[in-house]
């Protein structure tokens, strides 16, 4: 008699310290240790050569290239999903950037993909290896390509990541991503622990995707644990279902007979064909009361649709028979009169047609009454934004006229003045009246600045007003009045700090002389703008892009440039007294002769920066990077420069009375003629010289490194608890 075998179980085993290491641990403690480490290792892959990004980025600054054109894309779809602020557009970053940031975006990818392949063909990933647990089939056989996504991706992470998205967006939470990161982290782990209240250890996505986990070290048999067989079982098959003390688990094939032979229980068959044999004349009468409803519907709704149809045309045709009406006015051969021609385009504005606009704009670039182009410009007001795009070309084409005809023919110039006076007038006015309204609204290369001839004077004052959104790239706005006025506000979720708040775009423009008191300028791009002169006290500038921007002479009392760049910007001769400049990016910045009394430069990046002749006294420069920066000849009396780093920083003349140095990496600084300490004056009459009042804390600094100490400056170091190699001596 051949002795039936048994096939083998495929699990692969763990090593013996392994499977002792894990014995003891409960089934569901060990699939959320392999659920763990399965983020850990998928996000691990992101963060790290992210991390070496941004290293590279900070370091290697030598060679720049556009931010990778997927990288962009990537970057505004994550902050459309997620509801956070959009990245810098147009960033610049070193080639080894650009890669690893690139493998952020594949390596989880590739981690993903191959912990799913293995998956589907073993039934492990490299943690369930480690914790020595398997997904199977009932069958016993590895889940398949099939199951596995639909156990992973669809319901495993898909229906609680999705479920805990929809609840944060329509539940009030949003856009509190604590909010949503606790509801997605709630609902995976309430997913995972399930599998805890099932009698076979399943948890929901198992259940779905029919898969079990087991132990690897276990042949697997989905009968052979909580299958509990009834009383008429018992009774019925007495042998196969026989249980003793030594065979605690029941019998696969009498679990299997169980199963088969327990009658089903039948449900009677429903069906609509069905119930309609049964009820043949509700049948008829719904049927009936359903076609006439879809006829008279249909009738209804064609009869609106026809009437909509010829009621838009009628207007139309009124319209067309206005408009050529009054276009017969303004003809020039037509004899009409100064007043009636003025009625005639006033009217043109109240037809808020595209060819009435067009016809406005042109009648503006060829009048020469000053009484007509007034009545022009209120017409075009009239039409309202749509005619923005018209004044915009117009513009541009006047300001070029006015460039070629300053210096030739003054009268020609004088009417091209009027007229570009006009458009500007019409510009302010839209934007006044449609505050709030325009955010999209493209006004680049507008000339809006003030202008002087006597007889066109013009000068913006928009003050208080919402421009949020609006391009304004190379628009010319000198002297501009703009106080409290709005360059940043929320988009269509009325939410600040999203990804679709509406930020004006500055970049190149002329600011000079212009008044921003008080604006909200919060993340406005500025590269390259010119602010010479301007007023920006109190403003808020944080997060502002100030690249390469001339703020000379500009006054900033108060202003708020937490997190703002200003890498290679032009600061020389800037009030910044009690400014906020935490965090704010200054590299290679020019900073000559600025005032700062008082500021806040707390974990400020000043690397390579010129503050030549400055008066900095009473500001805060704790942690603030100052490498190769030069201080030369700056007052910083009573200023906190505690953990600075001065790396190779010039000081050369400086005053650091009441300076705070301690903490401070002074390596190769500088020191040649610093003065440490100030003196009282002294009587005339006075033969002892009185001691210092007030004087640098240098106490534990060290000056071992530094460059150009003299033995006086030596000395004062040494009687105030600095090091030195000198003070041993």
């Amino acid at each position: 008699m051949t002795v039936p075998t048994m096939r083998r179980s495929t699990n692969t085993r763990l090593p013996r310290r392994s499977q002792s290491r894990f014995r003891r641990w409960p089934l569901v403690i060990r699939r959320l240790g392999a659920w763990a480490i399965e983020i850990s290792l998928i996000v691990g892959s992101a963060l790290v050569p992210y991390g070496i990004g941004i290293y590279a980025r900070s370091n290697f600054t030598e060679a720049v290239v556009p931010l990778n054109p997927g990288l962009v894309a990537m970057e505004e779809n994550i902050a459309r999903v997620l509801a956070i602020p959009v990245g810098e557009k147009n960033r610049i970053v070193t080639p080894l950037t650009n890669l690893f940031w690139s493998g952020a975006l594949v390596l989880p990818l590739i981690v993903a993909g191959s912990q799913l392949y293995l998956l589907a063909r073993t039934g492990q990933t490299w943690p369930k290896r480690w914790f020595g647990l398997r997904v199977v089939t009932a069958t016993g056989d590895p889940p398949g390509l099939g199951r596995s996504v639909l156990r992973e991706t669809c319901v495993k992470w898909g229906m609680p990541l999705g479920s805990a998205y929809l609840i944060w967006r329509y539940s009030g939470a949003f856009p509190g991503l604590s909010i949503l990161g606790g509801l997605a982290a709630g609902l995976l782990l309430a997913e995972i622990f399930s599998a805890r209240f099932h009698p076979q250890r399943r948890a929901f996505h198992d259940r779905l995707a029919g898969t079990y986990v087991t132990d690897a070290r276990r042949t697997f048999s989905p009968y052979s644990r909580h299958f509990q067989p009834s009383q008429q079982l018992r009774r019925t098959f007495p042998v196969q279902l026989e249980m003793s003390p030594s065979q605690p688990e029941l019998d696969e094939d009498a679990a299997i007979a169980a199963i088969v032979l327990t009658p089903e229980k039948t449900w009677p068959r429903r069906s609509l064909w069905i119930w309609m044999r049964q009820h043949p004349g509700l049948t008829l009468l719904v049927v009936a009361l359903a076609g006439m409803a879809s006829v008279l519907g249909t009738f209804v709704g064609t009869q609106v649709y026809i009437q909509s149809q010829a009621n838009h045309r009628d207007f139309k045709q009124q319209n067309n028979q206005t408009f050529l009406e009054l276009v017969s006015r303004l003809n020039p051969s037509a004899a009409s009169s100064p007043a009636e021609r003025q009625g005639a385009i006033l009217a043109l504005g109240t037809l808020k047609e595209p060819q009435a606009t067009q016809l406005l704009v042109d009648l503006l670039s060829q009048e020469e009454t000053p009484l007509l182009i007034d009545a022009i410009q209120q017409a075009l007001v009239s039409t309202g934004p749509d005619s923005i795009p018209y004044l915009r070309r117009l513009n541009q084409s006047l300001r070029n006229d006015l460039a070629s005809l300053q210096y030739s023919n003054q009268q020609a110039y004088q009417l091209q003045a009027l007229r570009q006076r006009a458009t500007q007038r019409a510009i302010a006015k839209i934007l006044t009246i449609y505050s709030g309204q325009l955010h999209a609204v493209d006004l680049s290369r507008t000339s809006l600045s003030q202008s002087t001839p006597e007889a066109a004077q013009f000068a913006l004052v928009l003050d208080q007003i919402d421009l949020s959104g609006i391009q304004l790239r190379g628009t010319t706005l000198a002297n501009a009045s703009l106080q409290r006025t709005y360059f940043y506000g929320p988009g269509e979720d009325n939410r600040l700090g999203t990804f679709d708040d509406w930020i004006a775009d500055l970049s190149g423009a002329d600011l000079k002389d212009a008044n921003l008191s008080g604006a909200r300028l919060k993340q406005v791009s500025f590269q390259r703008t010119n602010l010479m002169r301007a007023i920006l006290d109190r403003a808020d500038l944080s997060e502002a892009k100030l690249i390469d921007a001339n703020l000379s002479s500009a006054r900033l009392i108060g202003a708020n440039l937490h997190q703002a760049v200003l890498e290679n910007a032009s600061l020389t001769g800037a009030d910044l007294a009690n400014a906020d400049c935490s965090h704010a990016n200054f590299h290679s910045a020019r900073l000559g002769q600025v005032s700062a009394l008082g500021s806040q430069f707390q974990f400020a990046n000043l690397s390579h920066s010129n503050w030549q002749g400055s008066d900095l006294s009473g500001a805060d420069f704790r942690q603030v990077n100052l490498r190769k920066a030069d201080l030369s000849s700056t007052n910083l009396a009573s200023a906190n420069l505690q953990q600075a780093q001065l790396q190779h920083a010039k000081l050369k003349n400086a005053n650091l009375s009441l300076a705070d140095l301690r903490g401070a990496d002074l390596t190769g600084a500088d020191f040649q003629g610093v003065d440490f300490f100030t003196l009282k004056p002294t009587q005339p009459d006075q033969f002892i010289q009185t001691p210092p009042t007030s004087s640098a804390i240098v106490k534990d600094v060290n000056f071992s490194k530094v460059r150009n100490l003299t033995a006086e400056q030596i000395t004062y170091i040494c009687e105030n608890g600095g090091r030195h190699p000198n003070c041993q001596l």
